[in-house]
Protein backbone atom coordinates (compact mmCIF):
# COMPACT_ATOMS: atom_id res chain seq x y z
CA UNK A 1 0.00 0.00 0.00
CA UNK A 2 1.29 3.55 -0.71
CA UNK A 3 1.08 5.00 2.82
CA UNK A 4 0.50 1.94 4.91
CA UNK A 5 -2.62 1.20 6.81
CA UNK A 6 -5.00 3.65 7.20
CA UNK A 7 -4.66 5.33 10.87
CA UNK A 8 -6.99 6.67 13.05
CA UNK A 9 -6.89 9.91 12.71
CA UNK A 10 -7.43 9.54 9.06
CA UNK A 11 -10.75 8.04 10.00
CA UNK A 12 -11.32 11.00 12.49
CA UNK A 13 -10.63 14.03 9.55
CA UNK A 14 -11.40 12.13 6.36
CA UNK A 15 -14.60 10.09 6.80
CA UNK A 16 -17.83 11.23 5.71
CA UNK A 17 -20.73 9.62 7.12
CA UNK A 18 -23.34 11.28 4.90
CA UNK A 19 -21.18 9.98 1.88
CA UNK A 20 -20.87 6.45 3.26
CA UNK A 21 -24.66 6.21 3.86
CA UNK A 22 -25.65 8.10 0.48
CA UNK A 23 -23.50 5.39 -1.90
CA UNK A 24 -24.04 2.11 0.42
CA UNK A 25 -27.53 2.87 1.83
CA UNK A 26 -29.77 4.71 -0.17
CA UNK A 27 -32.09 1.76 -0.28
CA UNK A 28 -34.34 1.65 -3.72
CA UNK A 29 -36.34 -0.60 -5.76
CA UNK A 30 -34.25 -0.22 -8.53
CA UNK A 31 -31.44 -3.28 -9.00
CA UNK A 32 -28.26 -2.24 -7.65
CA UNK A 33 -25.05 -4.07 -5.56
CA UNK A 34 -25.61 -1.97 -3.25
CA UNK A 35 -28.75 -3.13 -2.91
CA UNK A 36 -28.43 -6.26 -3.04
CA UNK A 37 -25.80 -6.61 -0.29
CA UNK A 38 -27.88 -4.53 1.95
CA UNK A 39 -31.15 -7.15 1.33
CA UNK A 40 -28.05 -10.29 1.99
CA UNK A 41 -27.24 -8.18 5.12
CA UNK A 42 -30.53 -7.67 6.79
CA UNK A 43 -31.57 -11.05 5.88
CA UNK A 44 -28.94 -12.39 7.69
CA UNK A 45 -29.28 -10.38 10.29
CA UNK A 46 -32.74 -11.32 10.74
CA UNK A 47 -32.36 -14.49 10.60
CA UNK A 48 -29.09 -14.52 12.89
CA UNK A 49 -31.64 -12.37 16.03
CA UNK A 50 -35.20 -13.67 15.23
CA UNK A 51 -34.86 -17.18 13.94
CA UNK A 52 -31.31 -18.85 15.61
CA UNK A 53 -32.37 -17.40 19.02
CA UNK A 54 -29.57 -14.96 19.52
CA UNK A 55 -31.06 -12.49 22.30
CA UNK A 56 -30.31 -11.20 25.39
CA UNK A 57 -30.69 -8.51 27.80
CA UNK A 58 -27.71 -6.67 26.37
CA UNK A 59 -26.40 -6.04 22.77
CA UNK A 60 -23.34 -4.14 22.15
CA UNK A 61 -22.41 -3.18 18.88
CA UNK A 62 -18.60 -2.20 17.82
CA UNK A 63 -17.79 0.37 15.54
CA UNK A 64 -21.53 0.86 14.81
CA UNK A 65 -19.94 3.54 12.25
CA UNK A 66 -23.08 6.35 11.07
CA UNK A 67 -25.49 2.95 10.45
CA UNK A 68 -28.70 1.60 12.44
CA UNK A 69 -29.48 -1.45 9.98
CA UNK A 70 -27.75 -4.03 12.22
CA UNK A 71 -30.05 -2.52 15.34
CA UNK A 72 -33.52 -3.36 13.44
CA UNK A 73 -33.76 -6.95 14.03
CA UNK A 74 -31.81 -7.08 17.09
CA UNK A 75 -33.81 -4.79 18.99
CA UNK A 76 -36.58 -7.43 18.94
CA UNK A 77 -34.04 -9.72 20.88
CA UNK A 78 -32.52 -7.80 23.10
CA UNK A 79 -33.81 -5.00 25.22
CA UNK A 80 -30.96 -2.82 24.78
CA UNK A 81 -28.23 -1.63 22.73
CA UNK A 82 -24.93 -0.05 22.92
CA UNK A 83 -23.56 1.73 19.87
CA UNK A 84 -20.18 2.65 19.30
CA UNK A 85 -17.80 3.91 17.20
CA UNK A 86 -14.28 5.71 17.08
CA UNK A 87 -15.32 8.84 14.63
CA UNK A 88 -16.71 11.18 16.73
CA UNK A 89 -18.66 12.31 13.50
CA UNK A 90 -20.53 8.75 13.29
CA UNK A 91 -21.71 8.78 16.58
CA UNK A 92 -22.88 12.89 15.44
CA UNK A 93 -24.75 10.95 12.63
CA UNK A 94 -26.37 8.45 14.81
CA UNK A 95 -27.68 10.72 17.20
CA UNK A 96 -29.12 12.72 14.57
CA UNK A 97 -31.54 10.00 13.41
CA UNK A 98 -32.02 8.67 17.44
CA UNK A 99 -33.19 12.45 18.20
CA UNK A 100 -35.30 12.71 15.03
CA UNK A 101 -33.14 15.84 13.75
CA UNK A 102 -33.86 18.09 10.62
CA UNK A 103 -31.28 16.16 8.10
CA UNK A 104 -30.73 13.12 9.66
CA UNK A 105 -30.47 10.49 7.32
CA UNK A 106 -33.80 8.29 5.82
CA UNK A 107 -33.44 4.71 7.04
CA UNK A 108 -36.63 4.14 6.09
CA UNK A 109 -36.84 2.20 2.98
CA UNK A 110 -34.40 -0.33 4.86
CA UNK A 111 -36.70 -0.82 7.84
CA UNK A 112 -39.77 -1.51 5.63
CA UNK A 113 -37.88 -4.29 3.88
CA UNK A 114 -36.84 -5.33 7.56
CA UNK A 115 -40.84 -5.30 8.61
CA UNK A 116 -41.65 -7.06 5.61
CA UNK A 117 -39.05 -9.90 6.60
CA UNK A 118 -40.89 -9.48 10.24
CA UNK A 119 -44.26 -10.01 8.87
CA UNK A 120 -45.61 -6.58 9.51
CA UNK A 121 -45.35 -4.53 6.15
CA UNK A 122 -47.05 -1.51 8.06
CA UNK A 123 -45.48 -0.71 11.35
CA UNK A 124 -42.62 1.31 9.70
CA UNK A 125 -42.92 3.90 12.54
CA UNK A 126 -43.14 1.60 15.58
CA UNK A 127 -40.34 -0.57 14.32
CA UNK A 128 -37.69 2.73 14.35
CA UNK A 129 -39.64 4.13 17.69
CA UNK A 130 -38.53 0.23 19.53
CA UNK A 131 -35.01 0.73 17.73
CA UNK A 132 -34.85 4.41 18.98
CA UNK A 133 -36.14 3.73 22.74
CA UNK A 134 -33.82 0.10 22.79
CA UNK A 135 -30.21 2.29 21.68
CA UNK A 136 -29.44 3.37 25.11
CA UNK A 137 -26.01 4.83 24.38
CA UNK A 138 -23.97 6.39 22.36
CA UNK A 139 -20.02 5.20 23.13
CA UNK A 140 -16.54 5.89 21.51
CA UNK A 141 -14.72 2.66 21.17
CA UNK A 142 -11.16 2.06 20.26
CA UNK A 143 -10.48 -1.80 19.82
CA UNK A 144 -6.96 -2.19 20.27
CA UNK A 145 -7.25 -0.90 23.41
CA UNK A 146 -7.30 -3.47 26.57
CA UNK A 147 -10.75 -1.94 27.49
CA UNK A 148 -12.68 -0.99 24.21
CA UNK A 149 -14.82 1.53 25.59
CA UNK A 150 -12.43 2.82 28.06
CA UNK A 151 -14.08 4.03 31.52
CA UNK A 152 -17.71 3.15 30.83
CA UNK A 153 -18.97 0.78 33.56
CA UNK A 154 -21.52 -1.88 31.86
CA UNK A 155 -22.76 -5.34 32.85
CA UNK A 156 -21.21 -7.99 30.69
CA UNK A 157 -22.83 -8.37 27.10
CA UNK A 158 -25.23 -10.90 26.01
CA UNK A 159 -23.92 -9.96 22.59
CA UNK A 160 -21.31 -8.69 20.92
CA UNK A 161 -22.12 -7.53 17.32
CA UNK A 162 -19.21 -5.69 14.66
CA UNK A 163 -20.39 -5.15 11.39
CA UNK A 164 -17.92 -4.14 8.53
CA UNK A 165 -15.70 -2.88 11.40
CA UNK A 166 -12.67 -4.84 12.56
CA UNK A 167 -11.11 -5.17 9.03
CA UNK A 168 -11.05 -1.27 9.22
CA UNK A 169 -9.67 -1.14 12.59
CA UNK A 170 -6.89 -3.67 12.20
CA UNK A 171 -3.66 -3.29 10.24
CA UNK A 172 -2.79 -6.90 10.27
CA UNK A 173 -3.43 -10.61 12.01
CA UNK A 174 -1.92 -9.92 15.29
CA UNK A 175 -3.96 -6.70 15.85
CA UNK A 176 -7.33 -8.33 14.58
CA UNK A 177 -6.25 -11.31 17.36
CA UNK A 178 -5.62 -8.92 19.85
CA UNK A 179 -8.65 -6.93 19.18
CA UNK A 180 -10.75 -9.92 19.46
CA UNK A 181 -9.08 -10.69 23.11
CA UNK A 182 -9.53 -7.14 24.23
CA UNK A 183 -13.26 -7.09 23.28
CA UNK A 184 -14.35 -10.77 25.27
CA UNK A 185 -13.68 -8.80 27.92
CA UNK A 186 -16.90 -7.41 27.38
CA UNK A 187 -19.32 -10.56 26.96
CA UNK A 188 -20.40 -12.76 29.40
CA UNK A 189 -19.46 -16.18 29.47
CA UNK A 190 -21.98 -18.49 27.21
CA UNK A 191 -22.34 -15.09 24.98
CA UNK A 192 -22.59 -14.47 21.24
CA UNK A 193 -20.29 -12.72 19.35
CA UNK A 194 -21.58 -11.82 16.15
CA UNK A 195 -18.99 -10.73 13.42
CA UNK A 196 -19.78 -9.48 9.88
CA UNK A 197 -16.91 -8.36 7.45
CA UNK A 198 -15.14 -7.76 3.86
CA UNK A 199 -13.52 -10.83 2.58
CA UNK A 200 -10.06 -11.25 0.95
CA UNK A 201 -10.21 -6.64 0.80
CA UNK A 202 -7.05 -4.55 1.10
CA UNK A 203 -9.21 -1.18 0.43
CA UNK A 204 -12.16 0.67 -0.06
CA UNK A 205 -12.35 4.10 -1.35
CA UNK A 206 -15.10 6.56 -0.80
CA UNK A 207 -14.71 9.24 -3.55
CA UNK A 208 -11.19 9.77 -3.88
CA UNK A 209 -10.10 9.11 0.14
CA UNK A 210 -8.44 5.48 0.18
CA UNK A 211 -9.54 3.42 2.99
CA UNK A 212 -7.30 0.18 3.92
CA UNK A 213 -9.07 -2.97 5.00
CA UNK A 214 -7.14 -5.99 6.22
CA UNK A 215 -7.39 -8.50 4.06
CA UNK A 216 -9.38 -11.66 5.72
CA UNK A 217 -10.23 -15.16 4.38
CA UNK A 218 -12.50 -17.91 5.95
CA UNK A 219 -9.32 -20.14 7.65
CA UNK A 220 -7.92 -17.20 9.34
CA UNK A 221 -11.04 -15.74 10.93
CA UNK A 222 -12.22 -19.04 12.11
CA UNK A 223 -9.06 -19.79 13.85
CA UNK A 224 -8.90 -16.36 15.73
CA UNK A 225 -12.17 -16.56 16.88
CA UNK A 226 -11.44 -19.85 18.20
CA UNK A 227 -8.13 -18.85 19.86
CA UNK A 228 -9.93 -15.78 21.53
CA UNK A 229 -12.14 -18.44 23.39
CA UNK A 230 -15.50 -19.29 21.23
CA UNK A 231 -17.02 -21.88 19.56
CA UNK A 232 -18.68 -21.51 16.12
CA UNK A 233 -22.12 -21.35 15.43
CA UNK A 234 -22.17 -20.50 12.24
CA UNK A 235 -20.13 -19.21 9.18
CA UNK A 236 -21.64 -18.10 5.92
CA UNK A 237 -20.12 -16.82 3.20
CA UNK A 238 -21.23 -14.35 0.40
CA UNK A 239 -19.80 -13.48 -3.21
CA UNK A 240 -21.60 -10.69 -3.53
CA UNK A 241 -19.51 -7.32 -4.90
CA UNK A 242 -19.89 -3.42 -4.16
CA UNK A 243 -20.56 -1.27 -7.62
CA UNK A 244 -20.80 2.55 -6.59
CA UNK A 245 -17.28 2.46 -4.46
CA UNK A 246 -13.78 1.16 -5.52
CA UNK A 247 -12.85 -1.87 -3.68
CA UNK A 248 -10.97 -5.26 -4.24
CA UNK A 249 -13.52 -7.14 -1.55
CA UNK A 250 -14.74 -10.02 -2.92
CA UNK A 251 -17.46 -10.53 -0.40
CA UNK A 252 -18.90 -10.91 2.98
CA UNK A 253 -19.13 -13.30 5.80
CA UNK A 254 -21.28 -14.10 8.45
CA UNK A 255 -20.19 -15.37 11.71
CA UNK A 256 -21.66 -16.54 15.02
CA UNK A 257 -19.68 -17.26 17.65
CA UNK A 258 -20.67 -18.02 21.33
CA UNK A 259 -17.88 -17.67 24.23
CA UNK A 260 -16.67 -20.54 25.79
CA UNK A 261 -16.88 -20.47 29.46
CA UNK A 262 -13.56 -21.03 30.53
CA UNK A 263 -12.96 -17.93 28.49
CA UNK A 264 -11.88 -14.72 30.54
Amino acid sequence: MESGFTSKDTYLNHFNPRDYLEKLYSFGSTHSAENEILKLLLKNLFNIFCMAGVKGDLLIDIGSGPTIYQFLSACESFKTIIATDYADQNLQELEKWLKKEPGAFDWSPVVAYVCELEGNRTKVQEKEEKLRRAVKQLLKCDVSQSRPLGAAALPPADCLLSTLCLDAACPDMAAFRAALSNLGGLLKPGGHLVLVDALRSNYYMLGEQRFSSLFLDEETVQAAVREAGYTIKQFKVTSQRYSSIKTNCEGLFFLVGQKLSRAA
